[in-house]
């Protein structure tokens, strides 16, 4: 998909793609939400509420994606540089 699809997006639609993401990774790995929530430290609540809204804390969130074996890709997040303006490249190179 093209990033000009999400211009107009939420916290909240942002958050609930993320869950949707989880979950379907979870689904694949055939991993039931109690088992996911007993192997990552995560409550069972916290976990159901997270795959139903999208809310959940950072750290929450980092023990699921830990347990999924998906660690790699939130270290991933900003190591490439994206620029919006020549403003933004002049400043990132003082």
């Amino acid at each position: 998909m093209n990033d000009i699809n999400y211009l107009w997006d939420t916290p909240s639609d942002v958050a609930l793609r993320l869950a949707d993401k989880i979950k379907n990774i979870r689904k694949r790995k055939k991993i039931t939400q109690k088992e996911l929530a007993g192997r990552s430290n995560v409550s069972y609540a916290t976990l159901r509420k997270f795959e139903k809204t999208g809310q959940i804390s950072l750290e929450s969130f980092i023990k699921l994606v830990m347990e999924l074996g998906c660690i790699q890709e939130i270290n991933n997040l900003f190591t490439e540089p994206v620029y919006n303006s020549i403003e933004e490249v002049i400043n990132a190179k003082k």
